[in-house]
């Protein structure tokens, strides 16, 4: 895939901030909803901040040669949980954020370490490409369900799960499609300009729909049409229209952690410890597959430059700056990697200024509120499109392996079917995610297998 803009190009001024407009747009329902989901009183402005300074981190470590935004980590969801149910109080448990962020990234300090040592050519061999692809695959695929929950996002569901056909589901799937469909004709037939910002000119179509829905939904009565909800902006002026309404400082996840210092034990720490440590490891797997997969599109392997022991301590040390603003240990996205494959913008500039646009938006409450009002089924959209990408990737990384090779087909089956049907384990309080499960199954399968000889040299 030929870039329009590489690792090192400049685009103009203009066009980077509307680049980073869009980018801040494909990570943004992720990285605000790792927040909202583990609750607490944990503030999604907070997080985006710590993922803007946790980019940055990232590609200091990196030398500015990794086009990819880090944001909230999902796979720590039941460690951060963890960490504020063992906790004496709610400030305690801030504390216990941020310390179990610091051994996390501690964990990728030492995995670095190694790597730079004993270098990556093992990890080659350990994780070929018949390895690797379909992983990289899974990643895409896993979250399939989530894009498709997103589309009928504002349609009602029956008692178990299945979506019950209404006005609502009607609507939610329309914006959905209309979004979906703007997408993908901005980015196939725009020319210049156009086809650079497919997803900036999907949502606001989306949204021009939805909001349509929803003052028609207004001036009738009919609540099945009120497709936006503008209880964001309605809390941003509860209290009147003042600077406050406008700029506000982010509950540093910080400012509560020193409050809790006075409930600490060694104990407790004991209870983080074992809580994040271990996810550390089995995210460091997902770490080297979403970076192989950015190092096909863009072309250039990442694991050797800048080399695979920086972007570990980028990862690792941009977690700890994340969750000591945020309280969300950072990762980096897959999200960012659709956009730089659709958009064919592989370049460093615009992710840094992403990155600075997260930190200032994270104190423009109006914006904020907007962002926080996007509907889900808009959303839903962009994103069949952006996990599409990286389920394809995925696919092109292993078009070139043998697959009449029985063990070539053994071990590509065995993460598919063990990823797709949801194989997770939990260890105690560790729980191994579908994709790390699988992609442990496929390295002892490809080990088992690879001593037997190619079928058409025996």
């Amino acid at each position: 895939m030929k870039l329009r803009y590489n690792i090192a190009d400049k685009p103009p001024f203009g066009q980077v901030l509307v680049f980073a407009i869009q980018q801040l747009l494909a990570i943004l329902a992720a990285t605000i909803a790792v927040p909202a989901i583990v609750g607490n009183g944990m503030s999604a402005s907070a997080a985006l901040f710590g993922a803007g300074v946790g980019t940055l981190v990232y590609q200091l470590f990196t030398k500015f040669k990794s086009p990819v935004f880090l944001g909230s980590s999902f796979a720590f969801i039941g460690s951060m949980v963890a960490a504020f149910a063992g906790a004496v109080s709610a400030q305690a448990g801030y504390l216990g954020l941020i310390l179990g962020a610091a051994l996390a990234g501690l964990v990728y300090v030492v995995i670095a370490i190694v790597v730079k040592l004993a270098g990556v050519k093992w990890i080659n061999k350990l994780m070929p490409p018949v390895v690797i692809g379909p992983t990289v695959a899974l990643i895409g695929l896993s979250l399939a369900g989530a894009a498709i929950k997103d589309v009928f996002s504002y349609g009602p569901q029956d008692a178990n799960g299945a979506f019950v056909m209404s006005t609502n589901l009607w609507i939610s799937f329309i914006c959905a499609i209309v979004t979906l469909f703007i997408v993908m004709i901005a980015s196939t037939y725009g020319k210049k300009m156009v086809s650079l910002i497919p997803f900036i000119i999907g949502i606001l179509a989306g949204y021009a729909v939805a909001l349509i829905f929803t003052l028609i939904g207004v001036a009738t009565g009919n609540d099945a049409l009120k497709v936006i909800d503008f209880a964001p902006f309605q809390a941003l002026v509860a209290d009147g229209v003042s600077l406050k309404t406008f700029l506000a400082v982010p509950e540093f996840s910080f400012m509560e952690a020193i409050k809790g210092v006075k409930d600490f034990d060694l104990s407790y720490l004991a209870t983080v410890a074992v809580a994040y440590i271990p996810v550390a490891f089995v995210v460091f797997a997902e770490h080297i597959a979403d970076h192989k997969n950015l190092s096909s599109i863009i072309d250039n392997d990442l694991l050797e430059d800048p080399g695979l022991h920086r972007t570990l301590l980028g990862d690792g040390v941009g977690s700890i700056a994340g969750a000591f603003f945020g309280g969300c240990p950072n990762t980096t996205y897959g999200e960012s990697v659709g956009c730089v494959a659709i958009t064919r913008n592989a370049s460093v500039v615009t992710i840094t200024a992403t990155a600075v646009m997260a930190i200032l938006i994270s104190f423009i409450s109006p914006f904020v509120a907007f962002l926080d009002s996007i509907p889900g089924c808009v959303m839903g959209g962009v994103c069949i499109t952006l996990y599409g990408f990286i389920a394809v990737s995925g696919l092109k990384m292993f078009q070139k392996v043998d697959l009449n090779q029985n063990k070539n087909l053994f071990v590509a089956a065995v993460i598919l079917i063990t990823g797709i049907g949801g194989t997770s384990m939990a260890i105690g309080k560790v729980t191994l995610t579908s994709i790390a499960c699988a992609l442990i199954l496929g390295i002892l399968t490809n080990l088992v297998l690879s001593k037997k000889k190619d079928e058409d040299g025996e």
